[in-house]
């Protein structure tokens, strides 16, 4: 059987290079993105080093779409061998400004307060973690049974264990994430369908950059408190996300591997403060 991953987010910083790394490894990899002009981009990059890969314009919350785009993939790469839940994010619309209760917050309207943060954004962040795992498993694991060598590997984050101040929607959805990884993994297990996370620590994406350094590119408050309680002192390169990726998804490396979530933090979940 041919092998091919299915990357959701494959646009990303992150899920970009967990894509070309499978390439490297003989996956056909199916790069499904809501931006595809991004994902495009990614694999005309693997094409260009000698990889097979194709681009879809993909939303994870709509399963019409998702299963339009499984029909795609499975006409012009084949089944659906490792699937990599990578899509998610935090918004704007879900975030405080600031991190503790402040005396006259419950009534401003000026700013985000955990008072008035409107359902809806709560909500589109909470799908987009957690829905967005949901739906491409429903449709992309259906082509794992029966089959041999399968895995699912999902993408949570530290905010799983600790979650961060001002993003109360992103760190309940992230533990979810994990929660349901577990759950996945027991119900597929009898399938020989692995299903495991990953929880990064902070690395700097297109999303987050903005928060982490201002405009002339020094480090904000925030980075400066990140870290202070990451005891390696620095971000993580996300290169350094490939070796647990390939580990989590190779069947011969780690067969007897499903259920757990491994952090890639830099010490950080390790690290008590004092």
């Amino acid at each position: 059987m041919t092998k091919v991953a299915v990357i959701t987010g494959a646009g990303g910083v992150l899920c970009s290079t967990l894509a070309k790394a499978m390439a490297k490894e003989g996956f056909a990899v199916a790069l499904l993105d809501l931006n595809e002009a991004a994902a495009q981009t990614v694999a005309d990059e693997i094409i260009a080093d000698g990889g097979i890969a194709k681009a879809y314009k993909t939303n994870v919350l709509e399963k019409e779409n998702l299963v339009a785009v499984h029909e795609a993939v499975l006409n012009d790469l084949g089944k659906c061998t490792v699937l990599i839940n990578g899509a998610g994010g935090n918004s704007p619309k879900c975030t405080t400004t600031h991190e503790i209760y402040e005396e006259g917050d419950i009534g401003k309207t000026d700013i985000s307060t955990f008072f008035n943060l409107e359902k809806s954004g709560f909500q589109f962040v909470f799908d987009l973690n957690l829905m967005g795992v949901l739906l491409p498993t429903q449709i992309f694991a259906a082509d794992m049974l029966g089959e041999k060598g399968c895995s699912i590997l999902n993408i949570s984050s530290m905010n799983a264990y600790r979650p961060l101040t001002k993003i109360p929607a992103y760190s309940a959805a992230k533990a979810a994430v994990s929660n349901f990884t577990s759950w996945l993994a027991v119900h597929f297990a009898e399938q020989n369908i692995r299903v495991n996370a990953i929880a990064p620590g902070f690395f700097v994406t297109n999303q987050n950059r903005s928060l982490l350094f201002d405009e002339a590119g020094n480090p904000t408050p925030r980075t400066q408190k990140i870290l202070a309680a990451t005891p390696m002192k620095r971000f993580g390169a996300p290169q350094e996300l490939v070796g647990t990726t390939l580990w989590l998804t190779d069947p011969e490396k780690s067969g007897f591997v499903t259920g757990i979530v491994v952090p890639i933090d830099g010490g950080f979940s390790a690290y008590s403060g004092v």
